[in-house]
């Protein structure tokens, strides 16, 4: 999408929408009150004629179009059992209303907020399906003739800051979904430092980047020994973003940039091999939190790590059976190339932990096909060292509809990444347990009492979870919102 959809607060003259196009909602009792009896009459009683004729039922996610005298539109949703209305249940309405407007190339629609659902979470949610709704990525197509855009989205009824804060997030989750979608050949480290810098810009975030030459000298060994099959320049990408009290500790966010995983030597098969596009997907997660706070403004400590390379098989690559030394020292051996990610953030944790006092670290990855066959594309997978911020990211995931999923990092799996010829390996035991094989590996680059949780984002990131406020084998942006909340910003 070109233009990110713009969305604002109206608390009167909903009237004028029906010059344009009106949404609202009605349960499946399908009893009409009084927002839905006033709109109702204004439509020369088109929602009576549409329940009458058994089209309207109310069950969630329909969006049934109903046009009124004079031609007005209004698109009437449902929302399921009125006593189980939740801010998931109206993000996706909305979603599935910015879609059918697409769809009927409708420039803009009120939203109205149900009676019952005017607080901020609510507020919030409604803005965030309608600007997540209407995304479309149309950014390489050369001549699409039948592409249309939204304009601008009103929500009628709405707490106005959280409308505001809501569009502020949906717009970041967009933008890290186009950086998610673009190939590897414009989607470079390059690409993704540059971004950086532009979220920096009139900004209180400042960035520093690392080239080949200087992560290098730094002793970042697992990053350079990765990147060096390729001739991409890497970049190790640091945002920093100060503006809480001095005695605050950061909170630190590292994200996997791998911008294409050929598999390097221990070469993937052709098939879906495109998809690796995506592997990039962990630094989206940065990108777009750091790109909220920097609009948002929050005060608060945050840092955002991106190592970022490809990972490809020249003559130069390294190879199953290398010895790489990361930045806190520890050797890896290499048993598979195909575990890079696992290398990459290897070098980013233990920069984070030296660099900074952290008050906790999150890192987000698509690191295993592994949490694929655990969770499918519904959850993402996470594993960590404190109970307690695993337990606050379980009700930001609850308070955003990101599912997640816990696995355990016991002592059996911490011993199944030891190596017999360096400190750790880059793969587990024949094939067993590989989601918590890549915590388990990752886990030996977070300094002991670091509070730590690791996202495996492998089937979240991207795919067809039919949801309205996502597209079937597109980029997500899955967990920003979740992140964003845990921030409490």
């Amino acid at each position: 999408m070109s233009n990110l959809l713009k969305v604002h607060n109206i608390n009167d003259n909903w009237q004028k929408s029906l010059d344009k196009s009106l949404s609202l909602g009605i349960y499946d009792d399908l009893k009409l009150n009084r927002q839905l009896q006033g709109v109702n009459r204004l439509l020369g009683r088109a929602i009576s004629h549409n329940l009458s004729a058994g089209i309207i039922k109310g069950k969630l996610g329909e969006v049934t179009r109903i046009v009124g005298k004079k031609g007005s539109v209004a698109y009437v949703f449902g929302l399921g059992k009125k006593s189980q209305l939740t801010p998931e249940i109206l993000r996706a309405a909305s979603a599935g209303v910015a879609k059918a407007c697409i769809s009927d190339k409708i420039e803009s629609v009120t939203f109205m907020m149900p009676i019952e659902a005017k607080d901020k979470l609510m507020s919030q949610a409604a803005a965030e399906g309608l600007v997540l709704g209407s995304y479309q990525f149309e950014e390489f197509k050369s001549n699409n003739d039948e592409a249309f855009e939204m304009s601008s989205a009103s929500i009628f009824g709405g707490v106005e800051k959280a409308v505001n804060k809501g569009a502020v997030i949906a717009s970041s989750v967009c933008f890290a979904r186009n950086l998610e979608n673009r190939p590897g050949n414009i989607a470079t480290p390059t690409h993704l430092a540059k971004n950086a810098e532009n979220i920096s810009k009139a900004s209180d975030v400042k960035v520093t980047v690392f080239d080949r030459k200087e992560f290098t000298e730094m002793g970042m060994g697992a990053l350079a020994g990765v990147a060096s099959g390729t001739e991409e320049p890497p970049k190790f990408i640091i945002m920093e973003y100060f503006k809480g009290p001095k005695s605050e500790k950061p909170k630190i966010l590292v994200g996997k940039g791998l911008t294409f995983d050929s598999g390097g030597i221990s070469i993937k098969p052709a098939a879906k091999m495109d998809e690796m596009k995506f592997d990039m997907c962990g630094s989206g997660v940065v990108l777009g939190v750091m790109r909220a706070i920097s609009i948002l403004k929050p005060k608060m400590n945050v840092v955002g790590i991106i190592p970022s390379t490809e990972n490809m098989s020249g003559d130069k690559a390294y190879r199953p059976g290398d010895i790489l030394t990361a930045y806190n020292k520890k050797t890896i051996e290499v048993l598979n190339t195909d575990a890079e990610g696992r290398l990459i953030l290897a070098d980013a944790l233990s920069y984070a932990c030296k660099n900074y006092d952290p008050e906790y670290i999150l890192d987000f990855a698509t690191l295993t096909g592994a949490v694929v066959v655990a969770l499918g594309h519904v959850a993402t997978g996470i594993m960590g060292t404190d109970p307690s911020l695993i337990a606050d990211i379980k009700q930001s995931s609850c308070m955003t509809g990101e599912k997640v999923w816990e696995f355990p990092l016991w002592d059996e799996y911490l011993d199944q990444v030891k190596s017999k010829i360096a400190d750790v390996k880059n793969l587990g035991t024949g094939g067993q347990a590989g989601t918590i094989a890549g915590g388990a590996f990752l886990k030996s680059f977070v300094d002991e009492g670091v509070s730590w949780c690791h996202f495996d984002i492998a089937g979240s990131a991207w795919g067809d979870k039919k949801l309205t406020y996502q597209n079937p084998g597109s980029a997500t942006g899955e967990v920003i919102r979740l992140v964003i909340d845990l921030l409490k910003i």
